[in-house]
């Protein structure tokens, strides 16, 4: 049971790890707690550059295949004001993103992963980690038995809400009021325009639509736990997701327009609470990728892009590695992984704070839907600044 990594979970930052690193020949295995497919609450849209990317990898062509239309104009709603403004096309080999329900994704960057020569345990849970000399032993477990799996290096990809029993460095697990609980749905129908993907804004929370896949129009929200407590009161005996949209469409007329003739479809998925924010790299010899490492406020819709982005760098730095020692590799490889997590995620996580705590604030949002009004050009600019349009550099 000994290999040269192990991926923890195998959402697109686990997949897009194991990927590269078996197609550059490493043996390697991805433990999933999940079977798929899985539903998933996430906004779903992929950005060109993250797309560009599994082009490169020649690891796209199914995502491709299913996904919604490209995305090309970016806006946002708040109260009676409905604003929006194009993006600029991307320098690489997908002009636009797109987006594609993670019960595809997922199920589509695993079958690659697996084809290019990566074992896949799952459904199997790691239940714990621990060095051992110049391994890194896993235990894991399914519903029959555990067993031990070694390498040396070890990649956490187990996302920051959802762990399967291990903690991700950095989170806390205390309730507060400002926690985020997150929200999706699907619907058919509807007025969004194609290629639109505008941000809405409401007391307390925000939400998003997009084209997916199937035709369907994917919707996503996310409220503060007091705020969500207050629309349970504003209307009680329905779930918790028909409270936040009944909320929503109080509050915000593009929502109405939007949705005016358009079909629910499914039920309200929920997860939670989000931990948006920086993290501490872990201290037991791993590595983290995807909202593991750090995690982008939904409001910008960069979650998958950032995953399948770091992703990229650290594996880059693994394969470029020329030091003999295991512990000074790991050592140096964690070093240079984190001044590249910084200079390539850490503005645009804490530009997705700002954005999310501005929409969530209603005299905020309306000023600035006013202001943008005004001037378009600043919304193209914030989704700029979110990380839409700037190449990934090299590590």
């Amino acid at each position: 049971m000994k290999y040269d990594a192990i991926i923890i979970g195998s959402g697109p930052a686990g997949a897009t790890s194991a990927l590269r690193l078996a197609r550059a020949g490493w043996s390697v295995a991805i433990v999933e707690k999940a079977s798929f497919p899985r539903p998933k609450v996430c906004g779903e849209f992929i950005s060109a550059s993250a797309l560009s990317l599994l082009i490169e990898a020649d690891a796209a062509a199914a995502v491709m295949r299913q996904a919604g239309p490209q995305i090309h104009e970016v806006g946002f709603y708040a109260g009676t004001r409905m604003v929006t403004a194009q993006l600029p096309q991307y320098a690489g080999a997908a002009c636009y993103g797109r987006a594609l329900g993670r019960e595809h994704l997922d199920a589509a960057l695993l079958d690659e992963a697996r084809r290019a020569g990566a074992g896949v345990w799952q459904p199997w849970t790691v239940e714990s980690i621990a060095e051992n000399g110049e391994l890194i032993v896993c235990r894991a477990r399914n519903k029959d038995e555990s067993v031990e799996l070694s390498a040396r290096f070890v990649i956490r990809a187990h996302g920051s809400w959802d762990t399967g029993g291990l903690q991700a460095p950095g989170v806390s697990t205390a309730k507060r009021a400002s926690d985020l609980l997150a929200f999706k749905t699907h619907f058919r129908g509807g007025a969004l325009p194609a290629g639109q993907m505008p941000l809405l804004a409401f007391p307390g929370g925000y939400s998003g639509f997009v084209h997916t896949d199937g035709g369907r129009v994917s919707t996503s929200c996310c409220i503060r736990r007091d705020a969500l407590a207050v629309c349970r009161r504003a209307a009680p005996g329905v779930s918790a997701g028909d409270a936040v949209w009944k909320r929503v469409l109080e509050t915000c007329r593009g929502a109405r327009i939007v949705l005016e003739g358009a079909v629910h479809e499914g039920s309200w998925l929920a997860a939670g609470p989000l931990r948006p924010g920086l993290r501490p790299a872990p201290a037991d010899g791993t590595f983290a990728v995807g909202n593991a490492m750090g995690e982008a406020e939904p409001s910008v819709a960069e979650g998958i892009t950032i995953g399948i982005q770091s992703a990229w760098v650290l594996t880059e730095l693994m394969l470029q590695s020329r030091v003999s020692d295991v512990a000074h590799e790991r050592a140096q490889i964690a070093r240079d992984y984190a001044a590249a997590y910084r200079r390539h995620f850490a503005r645009r996580i804490r530009w997705s704070a700002v954005v999310g705590q501005l929409t969530m604030n209603t005299r905020a949002a309306q000023t600035a839907a006013a202001i943008i009004a005004c001037a378009p050009g600043l919304l193209r600019l914030g989704a700029a600044w979110s990380g839409k349009k700037g190449k990934l550099a090299a590590a």
